[in-house]
């Protein structure tokens, strides 16, 4: 086969890639909710609890690095299905975890096993198009998978309400061994295999992809856009539970609203994907959450801080990341193509570890403190535009 030519076994059903890609993500949004009621019932503080959320995007970023590369050499369908498998196993562990720091362990096993599937799901969109197809084609993936994280937290929180904290663990189990059973019996092979290289030649186009200074400034810019909203979800749950005071299933609720602002974001992604220049896409998208960031820090500095102010600002702010993300992913992964999976995961690791440092941070200095998570939203798109700004300037 001639070198950079892809090998079409079949296309991937779209339903079935959005439950492939939304599996990782929603391990991260189903269990929010639970997480206060988790910290008492098994007697730690929050700031324990949440690494349960920081550790999971820990996992999320390491893994992507092998699974791209990996899949490349390897094929995207049983790399998956392995992930998919470990994603299930790893979930059932979490909802029997006698302890936090078991629970804890389990969680970032879990975080390996989806990983796959944000890695693969987007690398075999990619299998099949190019340019502004592809970017339309992620940026409608951006927003179905938008609903599903919209929902999650929806059912996370009934579900605590109803059965306890350990049914909205055990309801993720449930989620991966369906999907996994689905994507034995409907996924076909998109990718082509590598004939030839090993480990030495997916470190080699991991290390090309770095040293690229397009591919690195996509990477930081589109993280730093995107995942940083990591930063308010952590710390969510205690905002609207201690100062707001709000019930688990209200939480729920108000997690609608703000992934109805992501959703917006890839509707609107899709509907500019060819018609506007991305580079002008990327930089507006960038001032819709920096503006967003400013208005959260307002309400808490003019003392108008209420369910209205944070639902309203925080969905602005994933609107703009709704926007950004499949321009940024496209970009990315378009540097090298014939590293695609690669890419893809590489990308994904420096959305994940951004996403975790910035959990970190707002973990270590106040779980519940609006000041630190604007503070971190309103850094995050400084810091992302400069990097966008570069990579443009870079691709010309």
């Amino acid at each position: 086969m001639p070198s950079g030519t892809r090998a079409r076994h079949g296309a991937a059903p779209f339903p079935l890639l959005v439950a492939i890609t939304a599996c990782g993500t929603l391990g991260m949004h189903l269990i929010i909710p639970a997480l206060p009621a988790t910290a008492r019932a098994l007697a730690v503080s929050a700031g324990t609890i949440q690494l349960t959320i920081t550790l999971y995007l820990v996992g999320l970023a390491i893994g992507q690095l092998a699974y791209g590369p990996v899949s490349d050499r390897f094929g995207r369908r049983p790399v998956l299905l392995a992930g998919l498998s470990l994603f299930t196993c790893a979930g059932a562990a979490t909802a029997l975890a006698p302890s936090a720091s078991l629970l804890i362990v389990a969680r970032i096993m879990q975080s390996l096993g989806g990983c796959a599937g944000l890695v693969l799901g987007r690398a075999m969109v990619r299998d099949a198009a190019e340019g502004d197809r592809a970017a339309a084609q992620l940026a409608l993936l951006t927003l179905v998978m938008a609903m599903a994280p919209a929902g999650a937290p929806v059912l996370g929180g009934y579900t605590v309400a109803w059965f306890g904290w350990r049914a909205a663990f055990g309801l993720l189990a449930l989620i991966g061994a369906t999907t996994t059973l689905l994507a034995a019996w409907r996924l076909p092979e998109t990718g082509r295999r590598s004939a030839t290289g090993g480990a030495g030649a997916m470190v080699r186009a991991s290390l090309r992809l770095l040293r690229s200074r397009a591919f690195r400034g996509y990477a930081v810019g589109g993280a730093c856009t995107t995942t940083s909203f990591y930063a308010f979800m952590s710390a969510s749950p205690f905002i609207f539970t201690n100062l707001l005071h709000q019930t688990p299933q209200r939480i729920g609720l108000y997690y609608m609203g703000l992934m109805v602002g992501l959703a917006a974001g890839g509707f609107s992604a899709n509907r500019l994907a060819g018609r506007v220049a991305a580079a002008r896409v990327l930089l507006g998208a960038n001032l819709v959450s920096m503006a967003a960031a400013c208005l959260f820090l307002l309400a808490w500095a003019t003392g108008t801080l209420s369910v209205a102010t944070v639902v309203g600002s925080i969905a602005l702010f994933m609107m703009g990341a709704g926007i950004a993300s499949p321009f940024a992913l496209t970009a990315a992964i378009s540097v090298n193509p014939n590293a695609i999976g690669a890419a893809s995961g590489l990308y994904g690791c420096v959305q994940m570890s951004y996403g975790a440092l910035c959990t970190v941070i707002v973990a270590s200095l106040n779980p519940g403190s609006v000041l630190t998570v604007g503070a971190v939203l309103l850094g995050s798109t400084l810091v992302g535009r400069v990097a966008l700004m570069t990579a443009i300037r870079t691709r010309g």
